[in-house]
């Protein structure tokens, strides 16, 4: 049903540990047909648990039976169930040699890559695990996507107004090209997110300060603790209209950046409708309101923008460019991006306080390659706490800039510009133009 509709379906797997728990835990399977064979054990003490995984143990892929295993289960969905791809659970520990250490030449990206049925569908890794040196954010090889965290954090620590995040947003923008700029990978290989099924979501991002877990029973001690989220004044739920406009604002601007960023976006369902877990960042094992989509009270607007958002993309390749942008130019001397202030001049990259920008983006770099198109688009930034006026930039005559997205609308509206290039930019919001 779903292939009929268009959409594919991505599994997310979770190879890297089982049920079984550590030396403490029940005997349900592998421990009991052959513990030394399946799972990875302390080389000193060997009735311990290696615990890459966080959850007691971790299953060893570097013995060629555990790995037949995991393949002929991946062949499965593939073949038999249909499924277009995979997301792997902490992939770093899937990708480990038999002494622990990580390479981009690991026993398991060669079967994969090598493998017929495999090496023709989606591949997602999410790229750490909890073992040493298991952090490898960019260090996949080309056929994988990654999950890109460090996006995450950086739209989310942008957006509540901490200094040095506007040099690090646009590095964001732009794809992350400083980790995944390698190996011939494209800009898909970075999954942009700013939520998923662990930790807040949306609504919650812009609601809560502290983690509010107390219903899992672990003493608000589980889940992630660095969230880097903003309550934009009062913890939880309130009744002032401020702080409610503030909210569904900086929503409308952290979709913004998601869905007009270089990569591969990822949305959690139900943040298009303002969904909220009750500031519960680990709700994993609430199967009640707590983990449900509440769509009795979707927020019917912020859905119609998340519409707009997405026609926006599709509509302009200039924003999913396949390729990595660096200034490079084309027969016309114009490059694929361009920055500078709202007066038109370089941006103050040296400003830590820096809050706002405009970014210009054409398909420049990507008609070297033959997939290019004439297609340029203007995106403006303003994390500030007042209005400011922008220059527009001049366009060849006949040409005008057109507003599409305004984020300080409660509702979408394509709003001209003034007759003479320039206009006032509204606090703690993002502009979109397209050339018309």
């Amino acid at each position: 049903r779903f292939h009929h509709a268009g959409i594919e379906v991505i599994l997310d797997v979770v190879y890297n540990h089982t049920s079984e728990g550590n030396q403490l835990g029940p005997t349900l399977s592998f421990r009991g047909l052959d513990n030394a064979s399946y799972y990875r054990l302390s080389p000193e003490q060997p009735r311990y648990f290696e615990n890459y995984s966080g959850c007691g143990n971790t299953l060893d892929l570097s013995n060629p039976h555990v790995m037949h295993m995991v393949m002929d289960s991946l062949r499965f969905w593939v073949e038999s169930m249909g499924v277009d791809g995979f997301r792997f659970d902490l992939a770093t520990t899937l990708a480990r040699d038999v002494d622990g250490g990580f390479g981009p030449h690991s026993t398991w990206f060669d079967v994969m890559q090598q493998d017929p049925v495999l090496s023709q569908v989606k591949l997602i890794a999410e790229p750490w695990d909890v073992g040493p040196y298991g952090y490898r954010l960019g260090g996949f090889p080309p056929r994988f996507a990654e999950w890109n965290d460090r996006y995450r954090d950086t739209v989310r620590k942008f957006w509540r107004g901490e200094h040095h995040s506007a040099q690090d947003l646009s590095r964001s923008l732009l794809g992350t090209a400083d980790l995944f700029d390698n190996s011939g990978r494209g800009t898909w290989s970075s999954v942009n997110l700013i939520t998923s099924h662990d930790g807040f979501t949306l609504r919650d991002t812009v609601s809560y300060n502290e983690r509010h877990n107390e219903a899992n029973q672990e003493g608000s001690r589980d889940g992630h603790s660095a969230n880097y989220s903003d309550n934009c004044g009062v913890e939880g739920e309130t009744d002032s209209p401020d702080i409610l406009k503030k909210r569904v604002q900086r929503q409308r601007n952290m979709l913004a950046t998601l869905l007009l960023s270089q990569g591969t976006p990822m949305l959690l369902g139900g943040d298009e409708i303002g969904n909220s877990q009750q500031g519960n960042n680990n709700a994993y094992c609430q199967d009640n309101p707590i983990g449900w989509i509440n769509w009795d009270k979707a927020d019917e607007a912020l859905l119609d923008f998340s519409r707009q958002l997405v026609s926006f993309r599709k509509k302009h390749p200039a924003v999913r460019q396949s390729v990595f942008l660096h200034g490079e130019t084309d027969a016309n001397d114009l490059p694929d991006v361009e920055w500078f202030d709202f007066s038109g001049a370089p941006v103050n990259w040296d400003d830590p306080s820096l809050s706002g920008f405009c970014l210009l983006l054409r398909c420049s770099a990507q008609r070297q390659y033959g997939e290019g198109a004439d297609d340029t688009v203007l995106i403006v930034v303003n994390r500030g706490e007042a209005s400011s006026d922008l220059i527009l930039p001049k366009l060849p005559k006949g040409e005008r800039w057109t507003c599409v997205i305004d984020t300080s609308l409660s509702a979408p509206t394509v709003v001209p510009p003034a007759k003479k290039g320039g206009l006032t930019i509204p606090e703690a919001s993002m502009l979109v133009f397209e050339q018309s």
